[in-house]
Parts: structure tokens; sequence; C-alpha cells
């Protein structure tokens, strides 16, 4: 059964599967926008993370399935809770007992068959961490229980290891001041066969090997609480040893962004230098070495794959695509592909000094280290390119008016609105006293001029970029802001008027005057839908920095594409990654009875269950200290 047959079931699937969020639709927006507002207003004076200072907390410790293993599977997912084919697609992924994986496929070097992986299928994780953005589009009880609890769970009704799952805050899990995130997560319960015992928002895993996992909540990317600082000085620093290794789980790749914002990075360099490099000593009251060092850093946020590796000392210059494999780099990782909408990877930068010279910082290291883009991402680099145009792309499944409808309308009731300010305009200049007399009086000077008005209208933000270009000694950058956006559809507007007058001049005198003024708002309404929505489409897509950049994918809610990431520590300490993709999501699912505690329900289960494949070939990273 398809999706809309599966909705009919909610009663006996204890949920009820949600489609993708249209996140340009009308409705969407104003909802976002004003949960995003109250966020950034009230967040910094109703910050829970300081009220969990005073709850119980301590390190975790990861069940391998052998209690006497040396050894360990972890997963890692972000930003899931959208779409229920997609978020349930990689759930079902995540839960399979072991997961059967196609090998690369056609690489960058040219085509290679796919095939399983030399190793054999991929057990699952014994710890699976959730990185960042758990609902869409706001956190609230419902929205947890329909986009990511129910899916989750009946992707895993039970297992007999029960695995155990710690998650993190994003910022739409923040939207409603963290309240149904620490509800679902925080109160040391089960979503299906996965368990949940984590008391607070961060929290510290001890892992085989001398690893440790750290999960770091920076609240809408802000900074480190004092009940957060105190945790991990209580809890981490002091166990750490010469020679552990740390993994971080971050809920956004500030790495990324300082390439724009110098200090992005700056909160968790800090955390770098004065939690895992360095602790307090109360006796001394000066800060000593641990030894240990951070060996990976993990995202989401961003949904894509990437990853960034440390260039060492014999690298010189060389560019990411370059680098060899060597188990000593530090690494680097992005991957939000756990259920929201694709995201591009074609203008990440290729190198990121860490932190970058520009930091306010007054204690960092010197010279900064460089993290150099690795070859493969997911979607790669021409692949991203095809995918951003598709919005503006009208015989396209994801072109923005088809896959926003409500944007569509909402341009429609704009652009009707428009043109009758400006018929009751030339009513008026006319001295006529019904709009659809002063239509059918006007000459051939009158459409010519709204036709030059139209194109001035359009041509004007181009103008206005290119001598801003000049001004400032500077290659001119694509039109971008709400000014343009609303000149844009200004234009539209009076080319619907130019054509309104034109319809007017040739339809019969006899026609009534009503009837003739609904025929036209008729007209601009469906120029207003289709062109001023391309028109939006065309903005969106010239636009190459900012928010309105990011407007390329998400107005699309690109639902294929999706993955996670697949670790592997082994008894000799080598943690080994593995991106995994899958390609396409489920369309098509059956209902399979389930049996428990609570009595019978049912289960939605893929038929057939998508592809997994690799994104590159698995990445090594050494433990620290090993040369």
């Amino acid at each position: 059964m398809d999706f809309r047959q599966l909705r009919e079931h909610a009663d006996a699937l204890r949920f009820t599967p949600q489609e993708p969020v249209r996140w340009l639709a009308p409705r969407e927006l104003a909802r976002t926008a004003v949960k995003v507002g109250l966020a950034a207003v009230f967040a910094g004076y109703s910050d829970k993370r300081e009220i969990q200072g005073a709850l119980e907390a301590g390190p975790l410790r990861a069940p391998p399935a052998d209690p006497d293993a040396e050894e360990i599977w972890i997963d890692f997912v972000a930003d899931l809770g959208d779409g229920f084919e997609a978020t349930a697609s990689v759930a079902y992924a995540l839960g399979a007992d072991r997961l059967d994986v196609d090998g690369p496929g056609a690489l960058s070097g040219g085509p290679l068959p796919r095939g399983p992986l030399p190793r054999g299928p991929l057990p699952r994780g014994s710890l699976l961490v959730l990185g960042g953005d758990e609902v869409y589009p706001v956190a609230s009880a419902t929205a947890y229980e329909d986009r990511m609890k129910g899916p989750y769970r009946a992707a895993l009704p039970s297992a007999p290891d029960r695995p155990l799952m710690v998650a993190l805050p994003g910022n739409h899990d923040w939207y409603d001041g963290l309240t149904a995130f620490l509800r679902m997560f925080a109160q040391e319960g089960e979503i299906g066969g996965w368990r949940t015992r984590q008391t607070r928002s961060y929290f510290a895993v001890e892992l085989p090997q001398r690893w440790w996992l750290v999960g770091l909540d920076s609240q809408l990317g802000t900074y480190v609480d004092e009940p957060q600082r105190r945790y991990f000085e209580t809890h981490l620093s002091p166990r750490l040893r010469p020679g552990d290794s740390v993994i971080v789980c971050s809920a956004q790749p500030t790495w990324v962004r300082s390439d724009e914002k110098p200090d992005a990075f700056n909160s968790l360099h800090w955390f770098d230098r004065t939690i895992v490099r360095h602790r307090f000593d109360p006796k001394t009251r000066k800060l000593e070495e641990t030894g240990a060092a951070i060996r990976l850093w993990l995202t989401g946020d961003k949904h894509h794959y990437a990853r960034y590796a440390e260039r060492l000392p014999g690298d010189g210059a060389a560019a990411g695509d370059s680098l060899p494999p060597d188990p000593r780099r530090r690494q680097m990782v992005t991957c939000g592909l756990g259920g929201a909408f694709l995201a591009s990877t074609h203008r990440l930068p290729k190198a990121l000094p860490l932190p970058p010279a520009t930091s306010r910082m007054r204690k960092k290291d010197q010279p900064p280290t460089t993290f150099a883009l690795a070859r493969h991402t997911y979607p790669d680099a021409a692949e991203s390119r095809s995918l951003t145009r598709a919005i503006a792309t009208p015989w396209s499944r994801y072109w923005l008016a088809r896959r926003n409808p409500g944007f569509a309308v909402l341009a429609a009731a704009v652009h009707m609105v428009l043109v009758l300010i400006a018929c009751a305009a030339f009513t008026l200049a006319e001295g006529r006293h019904h709009p659809a007399g002063a239509l059918r009086g006007a000459g051939t000077d009158d459409l010519l001029g709204l036709l030059c008005a139209s194109a001035a209208l359009f041509v004007l933000p181009f103008v206005i970029g290119w001598w801003r270009g000049l001004l400032r000694e500077r290659r001119p950058r694509a039109p971008s802001g709400p000014v343009v956006a609303v000149l844009f559809q200004a234009a539209v507007a009076v080319a619907a008027l130019a054509v309104t007058v034109a319809l007017a001049r040739s339809v019969a005198s006899s026609w009534n005057g009503f009837a003739l003024l609904a025929v036209l708002l008729g007209v601009a309404a469906v120029l207003g839908a289709g062109l001023g929505s391309q028109l939006f489409a065309l903005w969106v897509l010239w636009t190459d920095h900012g928010l309105v950049a990011e407007w390329q994918m998400s107005g699309q809610a690109v639902d294929d594409h999706k993955g996670f990431l697949r670790m592997h520590l082994a008894r000799d300490g080598t943690l080994t990654l593995y991106p995994l993709a899958l390609d396409g999501t489920c369309r098509n699912w059956k209902l399979e009875k389930v049996t428990d505690a609570e009595g019978d329900w049912q289960r939605p289960v893929p038929d057939p269950a998508p592809a997994v494949r690799l994104i590159e070939d698995p990445v090594e990273i050494a433990p620290h200290g090993r040369r």
C-alpha cells in the first residue's frame, strides 16, 4: 500500500504517518517564523539547561551485544523526524539485525561494479546516536510521536540486546524550549527496542578501547552553559588518560560556518582545549594536560554528507582530492541524511583553517589546523548543481509551485490584490466609475507604458547589483534580499495588468463590467500562480549565499537520497567509518502484526526494503598516539 492508504490505518499503527514538511508553504513559513522568533527572544531567559543542573547525571556506558566483547558498532543519524517514507526507510535500515551493503558504485575515477562488502553484512549498532533535529518543523509531543517515535518503534519493536539511544537537541528541538525533547529522551524510557538512559540534553558515553563519545548541547548555536561545563569537568576530564580518544557530536557544523563567521567554531575549540586536552587541577589551580585528543567531530544540521580530513605536516598545500588515506588524520563529518530535505554540497569550502586567524578567541591554537574537503560528498557536486535547478524547472516533480502548492495559491492571491489596486489607480486616473470601463478606454500608449514599467521593475535589481559591485570594486553578485523579491513580484503584477488591459480592449463592449473584472482577476491569478512562482524560483536559484540559497533545496523537499553513518570500533582501537546512502526511499508498504505488553498492533514494513550502499570507501581513524 502507498502512503495515503497507510494513513487510513493510523489507529492500528499507533501513530499517524506524516508528509514531508513543505518549507515554502505559507502556513509552515508563518508557524516556523513565530517559533524561531519566540525561541530567539526567550531562549536566554528560559534556558532549561540551567535547570538540568539539578538532575542526577553521570557518564553512560554503551552495551555491546556481548558483554565481554572488546569492540562495538555505533550508528549515527541526524535530521530525522520529517516525512514518514524517508524517516521510516532510514529507521528500518538502522534497525536491521544485519545490513547488506553494496560498494560505493560509480566514483569519479569511472564506473565501478556494486557488490557486497568483503567483510560481509554490517551488524546493527549497540549504540544509536541521534545528532539533532529529531522532529520537524517544530517540537511538540504529537510531532515527536508521529514523525519520530512511531516510525522508529515500528522499525525495531524489540531487540534482545537492548541497544542504547542517546540524542542531541538541534534548533528545531529547541523551538519549544526543549520541553518535549526532555520528555522524550531524558526520562530513561524505551523507543521500541532502543532504550534511553540520558537524563540531560548532553552526555558522555564510555566506549571500549579507551574511546569516549561526547554530545554537546549548544542551545541554538550559542554557548556551553555552566551546568554542562561542570558535568564534563566532573565526569569526563578527570577520567581522561594519556592516549585516550574522543568523538565529539555537536548539533551544527560550526567548522563550515567559520568560513563566513570566524567566531562560529569558538565554542567547540574551547571545549577541545579546556575539557579534552586540559583539565583543571584544584591543587595547583592550573590547567594540566590530559594526554587525550579529539579524533572525530560529528554533526548533522546540513542535510548532506561531507567529510573534512586533517592536513598532516607532510601534505603541504595539497587539496582534499589529493590527500591520501591516513588513519592518523582527524576527521570532521557532517551527515544529516536521516529524513529531512536534501541539501546541496557544491558550495562547500574546499579548505578550513581552524580556528580561523580572524577569530576573537584570546587562547587558541597557533598556527591553525587546516582541514580539507574530501573528494566524495553526497550528493556529489555535479548532482548537487543539477538537483538545485529542479526548483525552477516546471516539468520537474520538485518544481516550486508543484512541491509547495500553498505558495502558488498565495502568489495568486497577492497578484490579484496588486492588480485590483492597480485597476483602482487606473480608474481614478481615467476619471471612470468602474475599472472595466477604464481598462476598455486604455490606449496603446498606456499598454506600452505598463509593459515598460514591468520591464524596468525586473531590470532594476540587476542594475543596483551591478552598481554596488562597481562601488565596492568587486564582481557584482546575483540580486538577493526581500526588496528584490518584492520588485520581481511587482513586475509580474504590472505585467498581469498589461495583459488585462489588452484583454479588456479586445472583448465586446456588451460584456457585463463585473463579469469582465472577474475574468481579468482570474487571468491575474493564473499569471501570479504560474509566472509569479517561477520568477520567485528563478530568484532563489540565482542567489548564491545566505538563507535564500538554502531555499533552493528546502523548497523542493527532496525525500530521496537519505543515509546515516555506521562506525566500528575494533579490538585494536581503530575506528572505521561506513557512510551509507539510500538513493531511493520506500514508496510501498505492507502491514505486519506485532504483539507486545501493550497488546496487538501493526507496523508498516517496506516492500521491498531500499538498497543501501557506501558513499565512499570506509575511512579508518587510528586512536590518539598511534603512529
